[in-house]
């Protein structure tokens, strides 16, 4: 009875080592498609809240709704900058209605239009897109000036080279929103 006991606790060890190890082969070896790039890319942008800062809105019966029609292409040029108090500054960071113009003591910034147009990342590489985010270079080009505030490039720049990967493949199948984002407003230019 223990002999039995012994073998087929054995053989049941064996049985999920093997099963194991067949799942990891097989989960290793089954390459990604562009379109398994592209859905990882889509939930990730949707997980880290990308749509916050560089999609317009619109108001509905329901508050605030993402503008699908310009989905991704940063601060819209046909959007004015409204007047605000500067003296609020000193202690507060501002928001425009649609989250893609921020005021604070750093001056005007707005969100960059992350479509595939070449106004967006149409005609970024993949190692400008890395470079952005890893190391806040506008553009992703060495001479470039700093991502400005409030984009949180060190957070997310700390992404894995296959997460930002599939969000660089999604951001580049995107509709294409043809919106060219002024440059940032330096303190007291405005």
């Amino acid at each position: 009875m223990k002999n039995r006991m012994l073998t087929f606790a054995a053989i049941s060890f064996l049985l999920t080592i093997f099963c194991l190890q067949a799942c990891n082969q097989s989960a290793e070896t089954k390459p990604e498609t562009k379109e398994d790039l592209v859905s990882r890319g889509k939930y990730l942008v949707g997980l880290m809240g990308c749509n916050d800062c560089h999609t317009s809105k619109i108001m509905t019966p329901h508050g605030p709704m993402l503008d699908t029609a310009h989905l991704l292409a940063g601060y819209l040029t046909s959007e004015p900058v409204g007047p605000y108090d500067s003296t609020v500054l000193k202690s507060w960071v501002l928001f425009n209605f649609s989250t893609t113009a921020t005021v604070g003591p750093w001056g005007t910034t707005f969100s960059a239009n992350l479509t595939s147009d070449e106004s967006g990342i149409g005609s970024w590489s993949e190692a400008q897109f890395f470079k952005a985010l890893r190391e806040g270079k506008s553009k992703g080009l060495d001479g470039g000036r700093m991502i400005m505030p409030p984009m949180p490039w060190q957070s997310i720049g700390k992404a894995t080279d296959a997460d930002l990967k599939a969000i660089f493949e999604y951001l580049k199948s995107t509709k294409p929103v043809r919106n060219v984002v002024p440059q940032p407003i330096h303190p007291g230019h405005a």
